[in-house]
């Protein structure tokens, strides 16, 4: 990716802006951003943050929208249920994803965390415009840090906690209505504590990850501990739209002197706008790094300095190091044409299995450790144990019929079998068999299981018996 043309600037690649090189970490105040981008990061935070909030009120079928119970292996995604037995579905969704976040990234770059990334989203467009609010622009704030603690830092930073916290605790609610449903969480909150202990200790402690995480950690989540920044240097290549600084046109940098600009020196005029608004504190003209999240921040930023002194916007945009450097449009490599091809297999082979996927699974099994017995009639019995998994938000009577041998006989043992909405049940049935159609000690079992008529599945087992007498 592009270099810094400055060989003194060269040491920013061997250490992160937000520590010094002691390992103390340096607080970031950023300035609040002003622009066409931040405003389009905000309409789109709005609509983010909405569906995020509003999600767990939405039902479909008396069902949630989304729920991601891990405790129960309960999950189910607009509207559709999903138990263990899809975990094949789980596995190959997971692998499309991956794919998918490597094929928007070698081509998108780090779009996604500056415009959609939960973190990204919360942390500038709600803690950081609180945190304008209650303590003012980046040099009130730094002023605050370092004063003593008097009546005005009191106030102020109580304030920002008890703020801070309310939102962390909604959000650490919002987190647990994802998990176990709205319908249990509300109870966990407005019933006294002793009444769902485990419950609210769950949410007190989301809460404070959240809070630790947006009042405190803050950058570092996207610096220190996501992997997807990580991965960017692997993913992305020069052909990768990213927020690029355009040095070929910028250097040589140099003040504004006097509204004019001599010739040979480039359009960059040292304002420090671009740095100045960064909430991961790095420098966007040393090149593409580890710390940008490609928030477009430096973007409107340096665009309002181009304004003011009448010189063409765009010298930071997004775009590639091939566009800056070589004049080159984006160009479908070899690369990304591998991973559309492997993303399109992938997404045609999960929605065809979901297609396909039935609502009704069902596991019939012999009774483990049982042998065959004889009947009154003389006829040969086999016990066997059935599970129905009902994946539909819909009551499901079932019926089994044996279809080969034609001459089995099902038999039930208790009620008949049904299933309430998206549940389990089990039960066992005998299954006779006359001895003239026992040819060997294990006969294959063809049944049917059937729903107010329509067959939802065809299970093939095996039947157990003596085999066929031999002549004397």
């Amino acid at each position: 990716m592009n270099q810094p043309h400055d060989s003194k600037q060269q040491d920013f690649r061997d250490s992160i802006a937000t520590a010094e090189k002691s390992g103390k970490r340096i607080w970031v105040f950023p300035a609040k951003p002003k622009g066409k981008h931040y405003n389009a990061r905000t309409i789109v935070s709005i609509f983010l943050l909405a569906f995020l909030f509003g999600a767990p009120f939405i039902k479909i079928n008396g069902e949630p929208l989304l729920l991601l119970n891990v405790l129960e292996r309960k999950f189910i995604i607009f509207g559709l249920a999903f138990w263990p037995q899809d975990f094949h579905l789980f596995v190959l969704g997971l692998i499309t994803f991956i794919v998918f976040v490597v094929l928007f990234t070698a081509v998108f770059g780090r779009l996604f965390c500056g415009w959609i990334c939960p973190q990204t989203v919360f942390l500038e467009m709600v803690f950081r415009r609180l945190e304008y609010w209650i303590e003012g622009g980046p040099a009130r704030q730094r002023k605050l840090a370092a004063q003593a603690w008097n009546g005005e830092k009191i106030l102020k930073k109580s304030l920002k906690t008890v703020i801070f916290f309310g939102i962390a605790f909604l959000i650490g609610n919002t987190f647990m209505a994802y998990l176990i449903g709205i319908d249990q969480v509300i109870p966990i909150v407005t019933a006294p504590p002793t009444e769902h202990m485990a419950g609210f200790v769950a949410v007190v402690a989301f809460s404070l990850i959240f809070y630790f995480v947006f009042a405190w950690f803050r950058e570092q989540a996207c610096t220190l501990v996501c992997p997807y920044g990580r991965l960017q240097g692997v993913l992305i290549d020069s052909n990768s739209i990213i927020v690029a600084y355009d040095h070929k046109r910028g250097e040589p940098r140099a003040p504004m002197d006097r509204g004019e600009r001599d010739a040979g020196l480039g359009d960059c005029v040292e304002c420090g706008a671009c740095v100045t608004v960064c909430p991961t504190g790095i420098d966007i003209r040393n090149g593409t790094q580890l710390e940008c999240v490609n928030c477009t921040a430096c973007i409107d930023a340096c665009n309002r300095t181009m304004r003011k002194v009448g010189l063409p916007e765009g010298l930071i945009r997004y775009s590639s190091e091939d566009a800056i450097a070589k004049g080159q449009t984006f160009r479908l490599t070899g690369r990304i044409a591998i991973y559309t091809i492997v993303f399109v297999l992938l997404t045609s082979l999960v929605t065809y299995l979901m297609v396909t996927r039935s609502d009704v699974e069902t596991t019939v099994l012999r009774t483990p450790g049982s042998l065959y017995t004889e009947a009154d009639n003389g006829d040969i019995r086999n016990l066997y144990t059935i599970k129905v998994v009902n994946k539909t938000f819909e009551e499901t009577p079932i019926e089994l019929r044996a279809v080969s041998p034609k001459t089995a006989a099902i038999q039930m043992i208790g009620a008949g079998i049904t299933v309430a909405p998206d549940s389990i049940a089990e039960s066992a049935f005998f299954v006779d068999l006359p001895r003239d159609a026992i040819f060997s000690q294990s006969t294959l079992l063809t049944i049917e299981v059937v729903s107010d008529g329509e067959v939802l599945e065809t299970i093939r087992t095996s039947f157990m018996g003596p085999g066929k007498r031999s002549e004397p």
